[in-house]
């Protein structure tokens, strides 16, 4: 059986600041734990960055997030490891 999705392209159509708060009220986290650790360190951002300042530098340059994250509307997950997607999609 087969699930029907919607590709987003992330450095073509990034989520807005907007998007950002709403995916990360889903998952449950807050802005520092989104970012991914190379990339943020690169960018001067960190954990004591302020989360306001974190999501408008993560809507600037969308590969500072941690992904793939897969949404269905009510529920989220960041799907790392892979395997995390199947009790998502069963669930």
């Amino acid at each position: 059986m087969g699930v029907s999705y919607r590709y987003r392209e992330y450095r073509d159509e990034p989520l807005s600041v907007d998007e950002l708060k709403a995916t990360l009220g889903l998952l449950g986290l807050e802005p520092h734990e989104l970012l991914r650790p190379r990339e943020s360190a690169a960018a001067g951002i960190g954990a004591d960055t302020e989360g306001g300042l974190i999501l408008e530098a993560m809507a600037k340059d969308p590969t500072l997030i941690q992904r793939p994250i897969m949404t269905n509307g009510t529920r989220a997950i960041l799907s790392r490891p892979a395997d995390l997607l199947v009790s998502f999609l069963d669930g």
